[in-house]
């Protein structure tokens, strides 16, 4: 009895594996409108200035949980942040954000990659997307949409 439970907890978990692998894309770095296998993640506009966006920035990296800020700058090409991230994979992650004043709007540039591993089940995704729609409750509030 206790074999073949066994046997079916190992199955489950080779099946699992095998579904978990081809989920999602074999890769470990996602950024914004730079990854062809997640088109929906582009370049967040805001027509707020840089300085503005760049604080809602910040204070977004410092309030998601399990994120943690680990340097920020600022120079003539817009200002970086970069943090990491713990996941649930037991991955370490790692995420750049660039702010930068183009055009009379301000561009949000997201990067996050993964360590280690060529695959991250989905992890840089999500954690982009999770960003970017806490930088917006940063800047706008509840309910409130992107203006661009």
């Amino acid at each position: 009895m206790l074999r073949t439970v066994l046997k079916v907890l190992l199955l489950a978990a080779v099946l699992a594996g095998a579904w978990a692998y081809t989920r999602w894309p074999r890769i470990n770095q996602v950024e914004t409108g730079a990854t062809p296998e997640y088109p929906e993640i582009k370049v967040r506009d805001y027509m707020a200035g840089e300085d503005k966006v760049a604080r809602a920035a910040r204070a977004t990296v410092e309030r998601l949980p399990m994120w943690k800020l680990v340097a920020q700058g600022k120079g003539p090409g817009g200002s970086e942040i970069q943090a990491v991230t713990g996941t649930r994979w037991l991955m370490k992650g790692e995420v750049t954000i660039r702010v930068r004043r183009e055009g009379g709007r301000t561009r949000v540039h997201v990067k996050s990659r993964s360590q280690p591993g060529p695959a991250d089940f989905g992890e840089n995704a999500r954690n982009i997307q999770l960003f970017l729609r806490e930088l917006d409750q940063e800047l706008f509030g509840v309910g409130s949409a992107n203006p661009l």
